[in-house]
Parts: structure tokens; C-alpha cells; sequence
């Protein structure tokens, strides 16, 4: 490996890291979004899609299956950091009433949606390695 594709792979893990964690990020603080009082689900939405399509660019354009997993790992962390209690009391993911099966559903299927894009990930088949000498040549 090049200290190139080395490099280019570090900066594909953090460009897939930051973008979900602001992704996760704004699916926790929207789970309490209400219009007219009515209880919207749409972070269960995006956290299906964004796991997938996060998960799926990151290994498509990095052809990396370690860059493919960093997203969901990331994503995992701020969903169970948003579910732990702060020390001052705050609680992010609630439990109780129609916002706890909202809540439920965004961490289930949000998980369920990121193992499955890891998974399509890492069955991908590899591309095949080129010989040192072509890729020298083609420099």
C-alpha cells in the first residue's frame, strides 16, 4: 500500500466519520419533532437511509471495507451516547409513550439498517489487485 492510498484512506475515514456523526446528531434531535402536536417520525426515515447511503458511498468511493464500517460505528456511538443519562439528569432518548416507540424504532432500524449496509459491504467482492509493476507504470 502507498503512502498515497494511505492517506487518501485516512482522509475517506474522517470525511465518512464527520458526516455521520452530524448525521446522527440532527436524526437524535429531531426525534421529538411534532407538527400540530402530531408526532413526526422523520428520524426514523433518515437514519435508514442515511445508515445506507453513508455506509454504501463510503465504501464505494473508497473501496476500503474498514472506511465502510466507520460510519455505522460512529453512528452507533452518538445513538447510545444520546441514550445514556447526562450527570446534570438529561435524558435525549426517552422511554415513555408515543415518543418511546419512536425512539425504539429509530434505534432499531437505524441499527438494523446500518449492519445491513456493513454487511452488502463487506460481501462485496474485492477488485482485483493490480501488479506493482502496472501501477508503477501508470503513474
Amino acid at each position: 500500500m502507498t503512502a498515497r492510498r494511505v492517506v487518501a484512506l485516512v482522509g475517506w475515514g474522517a470525511a465518512a466519520v464527520v458526516v455521520a456523526t452530524w448525521l446522527a446528531l440532527v436524526e437524535v434531535f429531531w426525534l421529538p419533532l411534532r407538527v400540530n402536536g402530531v408526532l413526526v417520525p422523520v428520524s426514523v426515515l433518515a437514519a435508514v437511509v442515511g445508515n445506507v447511503l453513508i455506509v454504501g458511498t463510503a465504501h464505494r468511493l473508497s473501496r476500503s471495507r474498514v472506511v465502510a464500517v466507520l460510519p455505522a460505528l460512529a453512528w452507533l456511538a452518538v445513538a447510545i451516547a444520546a441514550s445514556m443519562r447526562r450527570p446534570e439528569g438529561d435524558l435525549v432518548l426517552v422511554g415513555g409513550g408515543a415518543i418511546g416507540i419512536v425512539n425504539l424504532g429509530f434505534l432499531l432500524l437505524g441499527v438494523v439498517a446500518a449492519a445491513f449496509a456493513v454487511g452488502r459491504a463487506l460481501a462485496a467482492p474485492r477488485p482485483p489487485k493490480q501488479p506493482e509493476a502496472q501501477s508503477a507504470a501508470s503513474r
